[in-house]
């Protein structure tokens, strides 16, 4: 699955996961910590919507 931030467009994608800011391949959404901000414009995990 994927998800989208609202603001900038940035997509997190499930299967690739964030490996630069410390999220494995294959973590879920759900398991992304709740102080996750976008990569690209800083803003909250709450900003993202699946896709």
């Amino acid at each position: 699955m994927k998800y989208v931030c609202t603001v900038c467009g940035s997509i997190y994608d499930e299967e690739a996961g964030y490996p630069e800011g410390g999220i494995a391949p294959g973590t879920a959404w759900s398991d992304v910590p709740a102080d996750f901000e976008c990569p690209l414009c800083g803003v909250g995990k709450d900003q993202f919507e699946a896709e």
